[in-house]
């Protein structure tokens, strides 16, 4: 990648690293439905206005539709409430690590369900180890009892299985001739739909207290920055880089997670979740398999007899 490419993969990390801090900060006022709701809807206001600045229109196909609530189900409403629920019993920088292993989820989804993207000899490894990595995080815990700490990261490890029926389910969006940011902007708007007679239902928002002014600074910079800006800036990186190198962004999104949760938010995870996070890392480095191959390439080069 050249180094734009990298800058914005970079801020990419930052925009959604930061999800967990405004999630932190939102969960102490609001209930998790209301968070997503008006993350969700708020950004789909945003990308609809960015679509038609862009020249672009947005379908009206039923079954494209159909495709979209599906997506917006399985992408944002499911994961995201899952994880602000989760947030709200465990730091966000342990939140972070464990929506990380979504990548590792997919590759078990993917050979299931897909016929072109089967488990290999490196995927397998990755596998491996990244679950190795979730089991030393969440340790002899689960085994015994079964707390709301405990319930709160299997809600964000769920969250993570969700992402990875969304990434094989929105394959099916390659071969529709539409702009990626339209499908984002559909799926959002999708999702908007869905949640609002669930909050309405649930949360009943008209009996909240009204939040505090950095409580609405969070729950507007994750709607604008960490969904509509990132959707965006995610979809110029896949056109220009491409959806290997996208991935890396899976590596970066823990460790801004953690610093923001620490320097902002005062939290402090304990050396397992380090432990853990750094098992999860080499599975995903074992899967992606560039690491590996640069390890061997210098190996060999070296190995290889002077002239």
């Amino acid at each position: 990648m050249s180094p734009r490419e990298w800058g914005m993969l970079l801020v990419l990390s930052l925009l959604w690293g930061g999800s967990f801090l405004f999630t932190g900060i939102a969960v102490r006022e609001l209930p998790a439905f209301t968070i997503v709701v008006l993350r969700v809807g708020l950004a789909a206001l945003v990308l609809h206005v960015f679509v038609r600045a862009i020249g672009l229109r947005m379908p009206w196909d039923r079954h494209l539709w159909a495709a979209f609530f599906g997506m917006g189900l399985l992408n944002n409403v499911v994961p995201f409430s899952l994880i602000v629920w989760g947030q709200s019993h465990i730091a966000s920088g342990l939140a972070s690590i464990l929506n990380a292993i979504a990548p590792l989820f997919t590759v078990i989804v993917a050979q299931f369900l897909t016929a072109d993207e089967k488990m290999t000899g490196n995927r397998l490894a990755g596998v491996i180890i990244g679950f190795a990595g979730v089991v030393v995080m969440i340790g002899p815990a689960a085994v015994h009892s079964l707390g709301t700490n405990i319930v709160a990261q299997f809600a964000c490890l769920t969250a993570a299985l969700c992402y990875a029926f969304a990434s094989v389910f929105g394959r099916r969006f390659r071969n529709l001739g539409i702009a990626p940011v339209v499908t984002a902007t559909g799926q959002v708007t999708a999702s908007t739909i869905i949640l609002i007679p669930i909050v309405l239902l649930i949360d009943r928002p008209w009996t909240l207290a009204a939040p505090s002014l950095s409580t609405w600074g969070a729950v507007i910079a994750i709607a604008t920055l960490s969904t509509a800006l990132a959707y965006i800036l995610y979809f110029r990186i896949l056109a220009t880089a491409g959806a290997t190198n996208i991935q890396l962004v899976t590596f970066l999104i823990p460790v801004s997670a953690i610093l923001f949760g620490s320097f902002v938010l005062g939290e402090r995870l304990d050396p397992k979740h380090f432990a853990g996070m750094g098992l999860i890392g080499l599975g995903l480095a074992a899967i992606d398999g560039r690491l590996l191959r640069l390890v061997l390439s210098a190996f060999s080069r070296k190995a290889a007899p002077s002239a």
